[in-house]
């Protein structure tokens, strides 16, 4: 039996509750007529089955976003949700041991602590700028470890690893042969592009990458998510997997995702541009109070991990920001981890979409 899904169960009671969503994980969306040629295209869908690996077109649109993988090495979900959960099931028996980073995405590691006949954390530290440790990686892997689980941009930290560390991170998994799952729903959301990582899957042939319209495009409402990954009978054992689930996915999702390929760089840009727009005016929010925060920006993504210093503690301090103003963020106990300890003093904030002045004026007046 899984455990309560503790962000997800958060959201339900707070995030269309909250006057000020302070803690949003995606990038401001659109609106569909900001897809549409003409309209009328729409209007003609058939609202039929659609093959479920994944339409061509889509496919094709999702294959141009990398540098070696094809159009046969994509596999396309309902959101990243059911990638991971197809993934770690494919992957994953009593027999095998994995590692996973933390603080992550709760079902990043409530998944493999399930499948997997035991789990290893490795600890993204503040100390260490959140960068993975991988002499420690080295240290966790076991004859029997089968993946590695990680996420960059982090979330919650923001943290892109580096070029270098990257680098050496596949290679250590490279000789070992152990698959590696890569989370990167966050990508090309990253402060300097030249620290754009390159993707898994086109680097590391036993290596997935997930992605999604939800976080960096800011398209959660069509729920359309993709793994790509060079084997093939990976792919295949992954859509096995998928035709007890979703099956396929939404006809209008897949269409409407094509177009939305087509403008991704362009809503890539703009969202790049609002990220930095709303880190100066996080950073104008802390510089006026270091007494009570200890702020850092992040690297790439769109949330971030700040430390809350007042006396009452993060927990106390959020709960009354929400209950008094309507302000809302994650507490640190929202990512608390079965595999280390996170830092308990943290809370997350998001800033990828419009309107954060205005929640801002009003955590202000609280503060």
């Amino acid at each position: 039996m899984l455990p309560d899904f503790r962000l997800e169960k958060f959201f339900t009671r707070w995030e269309f509750a909250a006057r000020h969503h302070l803690t949003a994980s995606d990038a401001e969306s659109c609106r569909l007529g900001e897809l549409l040629d003409d309209p009328q295209e729409l209007m003609d869908l058939p609202l039929s089955y659609i093959p479920s690996e994944g339409g061509l077109e889509l496919r094709q649109a999702i294959a141009a976003t990398y540098d070696k993988i094809q159009v046969d090495q994509i596999l396309t979900f309902c959101g990243a949700e059911e990638g991971l959960y197809c993934a770690m099931h494919c992957l994953l028996d009593r027999d095998c041991h994995a590692v996973v980073t933390y603080p992550n995405y709760q079902a990043m590691e409530e998944l493999p602590i399930q499948l997997a006949g035991s789990v290893s954390g490795l600890a993204l530290r503040p100390e260490n700028d959140w960068e993975p440790d991988l002499d420690e990686l080295r240290s966790l892997l076991r004859p029997n470890t089968r993946l590695v689980c990680v996420n960059f941009p982090n979330n919650p930290t923001g943290k892109v690893m580096t070029q270098r560390g990257w680098l050496e991170l596949l290679n250590v998994l490279r000789e070992r042969q152990i698959w590696l799952f890569s989370d990167e729903v966050y990508r090309g959301l990253e402060r300097d592009p030249s620290h754009t990582l390159p993707q898994a899957a086109d680097l590391y042939e036993r290596a997935l990458s997930l992605n999604v319209l939800s976080k960096a495009y800011g398209l959660p409402g069509l729920r359309l998510g993709w793994i790509a990954c060079q084997d093939p009978q990976l792919m295949q054992r992954l859509l096995g997997f998928k035709l007890y689930l979703s099956i396929c996915n939404s006809a209008p999702s897949e269409w409407l995702a094509c177009r939305a390929l087509t403008r991704g760089a362009q809503l890539l840009q703009r969202n790049r541009q609002l990220t930095r727009a709303n880190l100066c005016l996080w950073d104008e929010f802390f510089a006026a109070r270091e007494h009570l925060f200890e702020w850092k920006r992040p690297e790439g993504g769109c949330v971030a991990f700040p430390r809350y210093l007042g006396s009452e503690g993060v927990e106390a301090w959020c709960q009354a920001m929400l209950e008094q103003g309507g302000c809302l963020f994650l507490p640190a106990s929202i990512y608390r981890s079965g595999l280390g300890q996170v830092p308990a003093d943290r809370f997350r904030l998001g800033y990828g979409r419009k309107g954060l002045k205005e929640g801002l004026e009003a955590l202000g007046r609280l503060v």
